[in-house]
This record gives C-alpha cells, structure tokens and sequence, in this order.
C-alpha cells in the first residue's frame, strides 16, 4: 500500500457525542469529521463496525459483513419521516460518558422497531433503494437476517441450542423457517439498509472533505455468527456443532498459560477450493465501507496458534502454517491496489515479517511499548521506517496519560527514562509524545481521541481478559477545546502530514555534446 504522510484520529462512532446512550451516525458523526479538516487530519480510524454479541466487543460479532443496529441516527429517521419527534425528544437520561449497553440495546431496537412498522405500513416508503441493496448484498444478508430473526426466535441463546433443523440447517428448514420468520428477517433487512446507508453518508462526506476511513478486520470470525452457522464446513466445527480446533497464542511472559480466545479457526483446505471467495466477498464488502484495511492479529495469516475444542487453557496448541502468501497473491488480482495495514504486534517470527514486507503492508508501531530499560526497542522513533503506522497507544492498553501515571509511581525507572529519550520533563508529557508521534519517519501517525483530549484510564477503552464492563468510553463536545483543531493543524503543517507542496529540484536545459 502506497500512502504520503498523513496524520489521523482513533476514535469509535461509539464514542461520538449524542443523547441515546451511545454514538451514532448522525450530526455528531458529521461534526467529527468537520473537526478532522480543520485540525489538519486526512484519516479517520474506526474498530469494526459489526453487529456486537456478548461483551460489547467489535470484535466479537454476529457477522463479518453485517452492520451494528445501535449505530444507527433515531434524528436521520425522524427526518425520513419513519419516527415522531416525540421519539426523539423524549429520551432516557443517560450517562454522556458511559455506555450502559444493555439499556441502549432496549431502547434504540425499541426505536428501530418503531422506524420498521412506519416503513412497513407506509405506502411512500416502499424504497426501491432498499430492494437493491438486499439484491446486491444476498450473498450474506440471506444467511444473516435469518440467522438473527432464529436467534431471536429462540430468545437470544446461541444456534447450537436452537430448534435442530434450523441449527443443522436440515433439508427444506431453511425454506420453512423463512416463511415462518418472513417478518423478522424484512426487518433484519431494513436495519442493515439503514447502517449501510447512514454510514455511507458519513463516509462520503469525509471523503468529499478529504479524510479516508480505516476500518478494521479481526482475522477470526465468532463461533456464535451468522458466518459459521451458514458455512460450517469452512470453519472447525464438528458435525454436532462442537467445535474441534479454537484460536488463541501460546504461553509468554505475560501469561503462563497464553490466552484462549474460543474462535473457531479455518479449513483453509477447504478454502483454497475456490480460491479463498468468502475471503473476496469479505474484502470486497468492507472495501464498499473502508478506505483501508487494519488486519487484527496479522500473524495469524503465516502461522497460528491451535487448540483442541474444549481445552481449559491455550498451552496444550501447537503453530500451523496458514497459506497467507496465496491469499493475499489472489486477492491483490482481484483488487490491485489492496489497501492493507498489518496489525503485527506481538511475537513476530521473520516469516511474518516477510509476508508483510512481500506484499508492502505497513505495520504498526505503539511508542509506550518502547520505553524503559525492558521495552521493545523497535517501537521507538528512531528505528521507525516510513513504511509504518505510528500510535502513541492502542485500544488495548491504558490511555498515554493513564500509562505515565501509572509509572511514576512505579521503581521500574519507566517515567524517568522516557523524559530522557524525549528530553522533556515539563508537564504535559502526553502532548510531548503525541509531537514526538507526528515528527517520527513513519508515513502515517495515528492518535486516539483519548490522548488528542489528555485524558486518563477512567477513558480506557478495553481491558484485555475482562469479560464485560469495555468499550463505554464517550467525549462531549465541551472537552475539545476550541484551539485544539489549530493545535493539531499546526502540528500536520510542521511535519508535513500530507507533504507540502515543495520544489526541491530545479529544471535545466541540458544539451547532448
């Protein structure tokens, strides 16, 4: 992938300012990206924007190709005519800082419920727009509206626990339960109709503004999905629907008995037979929504880490090789440009490194893994190359502001060596790292809202191993400060994020002799 110095924003729709109790796709989405263009910012990135399961986690979803409902404007329905204004007006008191995900699921699928029946009584709205989109996406929708209207059917529990037809998907059920869920499924459609076509208003105007969006792909699906339950003979699933092989990394130092995610993993055989097409429909569809592609756990495409179905703990895996270098040779066929970041943070083996560097991925550089006298070395600006994404910190670990006040109070020596590496020990240490981001050789610099506003761990997105309580954190609008666009803007100036306009050669007339 082929990118000039550019300068962006972390940040999550969820996290966007608004009164429903969570993010969304209207005017705050909007205003955002305002903010971006005048604080100098040409990207914009996002986690994945899939429907979330249990935990709230964008990257525990019920599809690889379905949009998340809660992320949908009730003010852009209300303006399409499909809900009152008393729905709007009237909202719970929630908190502007904290997503209480439980609450918000009731009252926004409360709210889109409402938007359906308008839409589905009223004559003005039967929107052919809507029948194309189900057309052109029925590849996956077909599986997904009916996989969600069945999960509801059976109140929420997962598809091994359905009715065994529809779970096995046994002769003519599939059939049957359409026409008995006919309902469900049109109003499974409608949602995603709705997300796709707010998202791609908002996308669209960061575009027309100049500003690409990154999205994100988990390289691991959810056992609990519309993906494996429509597809099991691509994934290790035994026939009874248990399954037979599951994701996770290996024992290290950090963990003595590595971590066991639970995803299943893939019958990359079986893949290869048609040469990776569910891999193209799902670059394909996410390259409709995203400008580029952040690869979660890129290592997983040389080698990963497998554990029996049913194991207690990750130890007892072992590495298998994955076929990356052929997927990633068939997908740059069928999209040549393939704009891809490499998540590779971790224990990278040099094979990896040479599947990354073989098809030019930048990857991807946390500058608070780098300090003190333990730290990874190759995080540090002065071993950046311009072929990389620089982040002062990641969703994954405490907030820069929260990582420094945690190591002071430390005997580590942590705090102390990075104001010696920076040559800063005044009091906005955050700041001096986020300029530090900017002046570093590495084409792209990207810092989460959390840093751009010096916030501490209380704004922490996720904490790794914590089944629930993540991804809550909102901003409002009053903690941006109104110069801190300019702040940035000077900042995308001084180390030119995107490259000034320069001359740095002049023309002669050169004479054969």
């Amino acid at each position: 992938m082929k990118i000039e110095r550019s300068a962006g924003i972390l940040l999550h729709p969820t996290s966007l300012p608004g009164k429903f109790g969570i993010g969304d796709l209207g005017p705050s989405a909007f205003h955002f990206v305002d903010f971006l263009k005048h604080a100098g910012q040409t990207l914009w990135q996002v986690f994945p924007l899939g429907p979330t399961s249990y935990g709230d986690s964008p990257y525990q979803c019920f599809s690889a190709f379905a949009g998340n409902p809660l992320l949908i404007s009730p003010e852009l329905l209300f303006k399409e005519g499909l809900l009152e204004k008393n729905d709007i007006e009237h909202t719970p008191n929630y908190n502007s800082h904290h997503i209480d995900f439980g609450s918000v699921i009731n009252y926004k699928t409360s709210l889109l419920r409402k938007a359906f029946e308008k839409f589905k009584n009223d004559k003005k709205n039967i929107d052919e727009e809507c029948k194309e989109f189900c057309k052109a996406n029925e590849y996956w929708l077909e599986d997904y509206a009916l996989f969600m209207a069945a999960k509801e059917y059976h109140n929420g529990v997962q598809w091994t626990n359905w009715d065994k037809a529809i779970a096995f998907r046994t002769k003519n059920a599939v059939k049957e339960w359409k026409e008995k869920l006919s309902d469900q499924i049109k109003y499974q459609k409608f949602v995603q109709y709705y997300f796709n076509k707010q998202w791609i208003a908002v996308k669209n105007y960061a575009n027309e503004n100049g500003i690409k969006i990154i999205g994100d792909l988990p390289i691991f699906i959810a056992y609990d999905s519309a993906d494996l339950w429509a597809n099991k003979e691509l994934f290790t699933v035994l026939e009874d629907g248990s399954l037979e092989f599951v994701a996770g990394v290996p024992p290290d130092y950090f963990s003595a008995t590595g971590q066991l995610w639970g995803n299943p993993l893939y019958r990359w055989k079986e893949m290869e037979k048609d040469n990776f097409l569910w891999w193209q429909q799902r670059i394909s569809k996410l390259l409709n929504m995203i400008d580029i592609i952040r690869i979660d756990h890129f290592r997983g495409f040389d080698a990963y880490w497998r554990i029996p179905g049913g194991a207690e703990t990750a130890i007892n895996g072992k590495w298998i090789k994955a076929p990356g270098e052929k997927l990633f040779t068939i997908l740059k066929s069928k999209f040549p440009e393939l704009p891809i970041i490499a998540e590779d943070l971790g224990v990278i083996t040099d094979s990896v490194i040479e599947l990354r560097d073989k098809f030019n991925f930048p990857g991807i550089k946390i500058l608070q893994f780098g300090f003190g006298k333990d730290g990874d070395k190759r995080f540090l600006p002065h071993n950046h190359i311009p072929n990389c994404v620089v982040h002062t910190g990641s969703h994954d670990n405490e907030t820069t502001r929260g990582f420094f006040e945690s190591e002071k109070g430390k005997h580590s020596g942590v705090y102390q060596w990075a104001e010696k590496y920076l040559n800063y020990h005044g009091h906005d240490i955050v700041f001096e790292l986020i300029n530090t981001a900017y002046a570093s050789v590495s084409n792209i610099v990207i810092i989460p809202m959390q840093d751009v506003l010096n916030l501490g761990n209380e704004a922490r997105m996720n904490f790794p191993g914590r089944p629930g309580g993540n991804w809550t954190w909102r901003f409002t609008w009053d903690q941006v400060d109104e110069k801190l666009a300019g702040l940035y803007k000077e900042l995308a100036v001084m180390y030119e994020r995107p490259p000034l306009k320069k001359k740095y050669t002049e023309d002669i007339e050169v004479f054969e002799e």
